[in-house]
């Protein structure tokens, strides 16, 4: 798992999938925040001229010497809800994420967001 603290270590590292085909480059992880644990990456795909940063679950990710494989295929990744390159996530947009990959999505008790960028 990679840890919100070395997330310096591994921005710019390039984001694979399974089969090792490469879907990306690390730009930034965001914490769960009732666990404060990794849970996602925003990952630079497109072309050079029209990048934006797409959402990949971190859970069974692992990291290679100079990748980060995760457990998701390129191309769901590709398909995956994004933000432009200098955009925050909306807060009424996180759970499409969560949707995207057939995965729970539940707020805090006071209705605080589930993700954090760090």
């Amino acid at each position: 798992m990679i840890h919100a603290a070395d997330v310096r270590e591994w921005r710019n590292r390039d984001v694979v999938d399974l089969k090792g085909h490469k879907i990306g480059v690390l730009e930034s992880i965001y914490v769960n925040t009732a666990t404060d644990e990794s849970a996602m990456a925003t990952v630079r795909v497109g072309l050079p001229t029209r990048q934006r940063l797409a959402f990949v679950p971190l859970d069974d990710a692992v990291l290679g010497p100079d990748y980060v494989r995760v457990a998701y295929a390129k191309a769901l990744v590709k398909k995956a809800p994004s933000v432009g390159m200098d955009d925050i996530l909306p807060a009424e947009e996180e759970e499409a994420i969560f949707q995207h990959y057939d995965m729970a999505y539940q707020t805090g008790a006071n209705g605080e967001r589930q993700l954090a960028r760090r």
